[in-house]
Order: structure tokens, then C-alpha cells, then sequence
């Protein structure tokens, strides 16, 4: 017995020392592969119709089930799980699931503004309810889906085989208008996304004819034919006009939406507020929670109470708002009752309210991506989507014609071959009978094709009549003058164009309806806190601890702190005013004065009221009116002078503004005038500033940029190389120079008016020699 053969070599390469470079290229093809996968096959739509692969393949199978409209006709609809099954089965092999999600969210009418699929049953709700399971809800081609259809047979476009080569399905469909635009789409890829707002089918099908009698239509004409989005749910786009053109040309972009309602007036001058549509995603169920949440909100994470933001908000909403309910039914898909606190309330101040803190006013974005018409995803401005649909209609147009010219001429020829048997009937019939090949015969004696000789050999004998000899003359007038139209649409550009104008016009005078979306630019709602004007005194520690005493004149003695800790400044300013905290890393933080915790006990911790980054810490603050001038330095010898309200800051990460050097340090800020200026503080005439060697140099205050946006601004004080600034101070009459002496004791002199002006001279020089006695570390203006 011979001995068994050896094993085959393996076909895999031997391992070398660029494996690993091997196996990174490999993982990163595999890795593109998916990607291309998930973006073309999944997630983005198809600027030629519009269809994820998904929605397209269920379309195409109901359409093959027969679901679809015969003429005026509606078919008969069908379980769901049965277009599932074929969905799977045929064509997209994935879950079940994956398939029904996308075949209810195109039967929902508040998903897609022209809905695709008629649904009968659950087909889910805005509120976020799920639709029924498939083997109860039934389904149909909706009328529209016609013009994403109705050319599918004509040759219009390329069929491609399925995934296991057993069928054909459509690479495309042959879509009669931009449903990219009409209906929208969103969904997540790998590295990209897309979101693309729906619009109105009458706006898109003039923009459209527009384009294609004058492609260098300006943007102004375009985006004044679609003036933006319109949403299956109505709401408002209180947006800038500029702010839609300008997404519509990058093709992304954000724009703000709200809720529309109206007032409703009851019995004995009561009054309430309906909310009958909503911002696109968002449902009434929504609204409610968040309500509910500003009514009676939960203790955060962490905490043991609520915080003092959460308090006042509370009482905002409760002081306006009494009850909401939901009144949605069949006959009013949205109806939210929202019940004033009394009839008193203003309505404006109502809505208004709850349109800052819930999400009647929300934004929206756009994301114009999409699979081009080279196949590759990119995103696209809306002038792109109709040019690359327009490109896409023509060629559509172009091969329905050269199929139906096709169809013609071989109808012509077989008419043509029976027109001329009909001329010689007797000579035809006694050649069949008689030849052994009548085929044969036929085409010699007649000169007949192939195609005519087998067509008059199957034709019946009632066709031998006169009267059909009179048919047949009629149909080859009617056929030849339908090939002239399509020769002439083939050949001609202009023929093609118009062709395609009057199609588009017929299909917009067909489905066409009113915007549901009204675009009218408001003003964003802004919370407005009411604030009773009343003087009072911030008190902040040297350990960053705050609070708010009633009134002016307190002794500062008489405040209190934690052991080791002491006073940094009292600040006598008004409820209205801002509070100021400067981190060492440039950021100022901002809060309001009326928002500070009481003068009860210690305060609070400013670092409980903002969120400072960490490594960072506070080393000054502020606290005074939003039109008050600060003058602000650095260590390094710059500074400039900016106003409190450039410095405010919505966030409470604060608002980058001083740019501060590795090794450098914010000084003490200063003072240089109150909004109007006041008698206890005159606006100030001079710049005081101090090294820490003891050099000094004033100069006047015009002398000092005003930055709004913040910076490092202009050299102050020319420094020796080893020497710092100590710090700047704006003045009228004196200055405070402060230090450490002998022993680590504090030491403090002023200078007055005579003193200071033997120092004066032009900025950025480098000054007198001061003689202090110690070791200025501030300088603090006194008058």
C-alpha cells in the first residue's frame, strides 16, 4: 500500500519582521471596506431618489407583490410581516426587525412629510409608541410612491443581482422628482452622519423647473423659490433668512424652531394656551416631563438638596404656570392645554418662560450628505442635490424614450410585415400550404425579416380581415408619429427639457399641498430674570468664599470667616450688577450679584457656583455694574482695559480673556470707572504702575487700549530681565502700594497726587526707583 502523500504547503506567507506593518494594512482595509459598507449600504440616502437600500429594496418587493395602484385603483393591502418576509428572502438579508422599522417609519405621516407607505393598524405615534408587531398591522404603496416607481419597467435604470445572484433587484429608482429633498432622511454612518430636513413638493418642483430653464439661476432666486425646510409637524423657523441660505449653500448648518399655539379665551376672562404643532422631533410627551421636571425638580447626583438655580427656576415656572395637559386625539394630533397661574399673567411671559426651558424652541440641524451621483457620500449644498437630480432625470428620460423608441420600430416592423401579407393574402395562404418551409418561403418571396415571417406564420385568421387592415393603418400612423417625438426628444436638448418641465408641472399639480411650516424670523427666547434694584455688599474671603449682605456702610470688622480664613474685599454694588472671578489661567468667570448665596453664616464657595478647570486656581474678583472699566495686567509688564460685560459669560466654565505666559500672573485688577461715573469714584485720569524691585511709572489712562474681546495688550512698564510687575492701578488723586516687609509682614503706603506725578512719564518706560522699604506685590487704587 503506498504511504499517504505529504500535506500541501500552506498558501499563507511565511512570517517576517513587517508582519506587523502587514497586518496594520490589512486591518485598515477591512476597516475602510465596512465603513464604505455601512455609509453606502445603510445609513445615507441616494441623491437620485432619495432611499436607503433598505427602504428602496421594500418599495421595489411591494411593488413586485402588486401593492401598488392601478390607475385610480388602490390594491388590496397585505400583512407586513408577509413584505418582510420577501424583503428578507429576496433581497436585504438582515434582521427582521431592521427591515419593519423602516417600513413603519415610511407609513408614519409625522416622520415623513409625504408619506410612502399607506399603513392600516399601530403604526406608532410622535409620542414615541412603538407600532403593533408586523403580523397585525397591514400595508400598501401610497399613491405618491408612483413617481419613484412607475418607470421601473421602461429601462430607466441599471438592475443589479441580489445577494445570492438569485434575483434582480434596482441599483436606483427612477425617482420623477428630488424625494431626497421631499421627504429627508437622517442616520449615523462610520465617520459621517446626515440630516436632512424635509421640504415642501410644490417649492422644490419650481426651484427645480427653475434650474433646468436657467442652471446660473443666482442663489438669492433659488433659495428664495425654497425658503427652508418644511416639517411634516408644522412649527415655525424663526431663523434668519441668511442663516438658511447660508446652510443651504454649505450644505450644513443649524436652524431654531418652535412650537406654534394660540390663545384660547374662557368664561369670566380666564384665559389659556393651546400648542397645536411642534418642532420636528419632539413630542408632547416630551414637553410634559420637562414640565414636570421644572415644577418639581429631583436633587442632582451628589448633592443633598436643590441647588440654588434649580430653586429659582421653580419658583420662575410656578409664579406663571398653574396646570398642562394633553388633549391630542384623532382629530387633533397635538393639543397641549397649558393653564395660566391666574388670569393676570402675561401670555407673552408665559410661553415665554416655557419656550426658554423646555423644547417648544429647540434647533435643528442640517446635514446635506448624501451618495452622489458618482457613488461617492459627500455633502452636498442644495444647488448640487437638484443639479446631480436634474443630470439624473435626463438620463432617466433619455433611456425611457430609447426603450420605447425600441418598442416602436419593432411594432412598426411587424405592421409593416402584415400590411404587406394583407396586400397578397391569397399568395401567402397557398405558400404556406404548399412549402415544406413556409418561414423560408415567405422571406424569399416577400423579402420578409426573420420577425415578420414568424409573426405572420402565428397570426390568427379572424386578423385577415378587411377591417383589420384598416386597424393596422391607423396604429402605424399613431406609432410613426410617436417615433418622430421620440427621436426628436432623443436627438434634441431642448425637446428633452420641456418634456421634463411638463412632467414635473403635472406630478407638483397632482401631489402638491400648502406648507405646514410657517418661516418667520423672531427673536430667540432669552430667560428673563426679574430683579428688584437694591444696594448691596458682596463679601469675599481670601479662600474664595462669597455672600451677599442687604445695604452699603457695613463695617467690615464685623464679618466673620472660617478659621484661617479672612478677608479678601468688600464690594458695594447693586443687585443687578455682576460678580467677576479671575482664574490663574486667564478665564473670568461671571455671576450675578443677585444670584449670590445671603449673608447667613460663611456664604458658599464660588467653586460651587462655576466649574473651573483643574490645576486652576481664583486669585482675584469683582464685583460691580456691566458697563464699569477694569484695567487688567500681567506679571510680564502688558496690560489693557476692558469693559465687565465683555467679560460675561453665559457658561459657567467662564470666558478665555486674558492671555497669560508660562511663568506669569494675573495682578490685582483695577478699577478705572462706573458706567457713568459716580462722585465716589471718578472715571480715572492715570495709570499708576509698580515692579517688584520698586520702579514706578504713571502715564495717563488714554494712553491703554480698550479691549473688548481680551488679549495681553500693550507694554505697561519695561522690565529689567529678573524684575516682574507687581501691578497696575488706574487713579485720580492716589494709589495703594502694597507689599511684604521684614519678617513676612504686611506693609502698605499711599501715594498722593504730588508723589505720583514725579513719577509720570510716556508708557512702557521703564520709571523711577521707588523707595518703599519693601517689596510691592499690588497696587490698589484709593481715589
Amino acid at each position: 500500500m503506498a504511504p499517504p502523500p505529504p500535506p500541501q504547503a500552506s498558501a499563507a506567507p511565511p512570517l517576517h519582521e513587517d508582519d506587523g506593518s502587514s497586518l496594520a494594512a490589512y486591518a485598515q482595509r477591512a476597516y475602510l471596506e465596512y465603513a464604505l459598507s455601512v455609509v453606502k449600504g445603510r445609513a445615507l440616502p441616494d441623491v437620485v431618489d432619495g432611499q436607503k437600500p433598505v427602504q428602496r429594496r421594500i418599495l421595489y418587493t411591494m411593488e413586485q407583490m402588486g401593492l401598488g395602484y392601478s390607475g385610480n385603483t388602490a390594491a388590496k393591502p397585505v400583512k407586513s410581516a408577509r413584505v418582510v418576509g420577501d424583503v428578507l428572502g429576496k433581497y436585504h438579508p438582515h434582521g427582521d426587525s431592521a427591515a419593519y422599522d423602516a417600513l413603519v417609519r415610511m407609513a408614519q405621516d409625522f416622520s415623513q412629510r409625504y408619506p410612502l407607505i399607506d399603513g392600516q393598524g399601530n403604526f406608532g405615534s410622535r409620542d414615541g409608541d412603538g407600532a403593533a408587531a408586523m403580523r397585525y398591522t397591514e400595508a400598501r404603496l401610497a399613491k405618491i410612491t408612483r413617481l419613484l416607481l412607475q418607470e421601473i419597467d421602461q429601462g430607466t435604470v441599471d438592475f443589479v443581482p441580489n445577494y445570492d445572484g438569485s434575483f434582480q433587484e434596482p441599483r436606483q429608482l427612477p425617482a420623477r422628482l428630488p424625494f431626497t429633498l421631499l421627504n429627508g432622511a437622517s442616520g449615523i454612518a462610520v465617520g459621517m452622519a446626515t440630516e436632512i430636513p424635509s421640504h415642501n413638493l410644490r417649492e422644490v418642483a419650481d426651484a427645480t423647473v427653475a434650474l433646468v430653464r436657467n442652471p446660473k439661476l443666482a442663489d438669492a432666486e433659488l433659495f428664495a423659490l425654497i425658503p427652508g425646510p418644511d416639517f411634516p409637524g408644522g412649527g415655525q423657523i424663526i431663523s434668519a433668512a441668511s442663516d438658511i441660505a447660508a446652510a443651504y449653500q454649505s450644505g450644513r448648518g443649524s436652524i431654531k424652531v418652535r412650537a406654534r399655539w394660540q390663545t384660547e379665551e374662557l368664561a369670566r376672562g380666564q384665559w389659556q394656551l393651546v400648542v397645536n404643532e411642534l418642532p420636528p422631533n419632539v413630542s408632547a410627551r416630551r414637553i410634559l416631563e420637562e414640565i414636570e421636571e421644572l415644577m418639581n425638580p429631583k436633587v442632582k447626583a451628589g448633592k443633598k438638596a436643590l441647588t440654588q438655580e434649580q430653586t429659582q427656576l421653580k419658583a420662575t415656572v410656578q409664579a406663571v404656570l398653574d396646570s398642562v395637559r394633553d388633549e391630542s386625539n384623532k382629530n387633533a394630533p397635538v393639543r397641549l392645554v397649558i393653564e395660566p397661574k391666574s388670569s393676570r399673567v402675561d401670555p407673552q411671559e408665559l410661553i415665554g418662560t416655557l419656550l426658554v426651558h423646555t423644547s417648544l424652541e429647540t434647533s435643528v440641524s442640517i446635514n446635506l450628505t448624501m451618495v452622489g451621483i458618482d457613488g461617492r457620500p459627500t455633502q452636498k449644498s442644495l444647488r448640487q442635490i437638484l443639479t446631480e437630480w436634474i443630470a439624473f432625470r435626463q438620463t432617466t428620460i433619455t433611456r425611457r424614450s430609447q426603450h420605447r423608441l425600441g418598442k416602436v420600430r419593432e411594432r412598426i416592423h411587424i405592421l409593416e410585415g402584415r400590411q404587406l401579407i394583407l396586400l397578397n393574402i391569397d399568395e401567402v395562404i397557398a405558400i404556406i400550404r404548399e412549402s415544406d418551409e413556409p418561414r423560408a418561403a415567405l422571406m424569399g418571396r416577400f423579402q420578409l425579416s426573420e420577425r415578420q415571417a414568424d409573426d405572420i406564420l402565428e397570426i390568427r385568421l379572424r386578423q385577415l380581415a378587411r377591417l383589420e387592415a384598416i386597424k393596422i393603418e391607423q396604429e402605424l400612423s399613431e406609432l410613426r408619429a410617436e417615433q418622430e417625438k421620440l427621436e426628436d426628444i432623443i436627438a434634441n436638448p431642448s425637446s428633452l427639457k420641456r418634456l421634463m418641465i411638463r412632467e414635473i408641472e403635472a406630478d407638483a399639480k397632482e401631489f402638491a399641498d400648502a406648507r405646514r411650516t410657517l418661516i418667520q424670523e423672531e427673536k430667540r427666547a432669552v430667560a428673563e430674570v426679574k430683579v428688584l434694584d437694591e444696594p448691596v455688599t458682596v463679601v469675599v474671603s481670601q479662600k474664595g468664599w462669597v455672600r451677599a449682605r442687604s445695604g452699603h456702610g457695613h463695617d467690615p470688622q464685623s464679618f466673620h470667616f472660617k478659621s484661617g480664613d479672612g478677608l479678601y474685599g468688600t464690594f458695594e454694588c447693586r443687585t443687578v450688577d455682576v460678580m467677576l472671578a479671575f482664574g490663574s489661567n486667564g478665564r473670568v468667570y461671571s455671576l450675578p450679584v443677585a444670584g449670590l448665596p445671603g449673608a447667613r453664616g460663611d456664604g458658599q464657595p464660588l467653586t460651587a457656583l462655576i466649574e473651573l478647570e483643574k490645576g486652576t486656581d481664583l486669585l482675584h474678583y469683582f464685583a460691580g455694574p456691566a458697563e464699569a472699566q477694569l484695567l487688567l495686567a500681567v506679571s510680564a509688564g502688558y496690560g489693557f482695559i476692558a469693559k465687565v460685560a465683555n467679560m460675561v459669560s453665559r457658561h459657567k466654565a467662564g470666558k478665555a480673556f486674558v492671555t497669560i505666559g508660562e511663568g506669569e500672573q494675573l495682578c490685582t485688577p483695577s478699577h478705572v470707572a462706573h458706567a457713568s461715573g459716580s462722585a465716589e469714584l471718578p472715571p480715572a485720569t492715570h495709570v499708576c504702575a509698580v515692579s517688584e524691585t520698586g520702579r514706578i511709572l504713571t502715564f495717563p489712562v488714554g494712553e491703554v487700549k480698550m479691549q473688548a474681546n481680551g488679549g495681553r495688550g500693550v507694554q505697561l512698564l519695561s522690565l529689567e530681565p529678573k524684575d516682574a510687575l507687581a501691578g497696575a492701578a488706574a487713579y485720580t488723586r492716589s494709589v495703594s502700594i502694597r507689599g511684604i516687609g521684614r519678617g513676612g509682614k504686611a506693609r502698605e503706603e499711599t501715594l498722593e497726587i504730588r508723589s505720583l506725578n514725579n513719577a509720570l512719564g510716556k508708557r512702557a518706560l521703564k520709571g523711577k526707583k521707588g523707595d518703599f522699604g519693601f517689596k510691592p506685590n499690588a497696587v490698589v487704587r484709593v481715589l
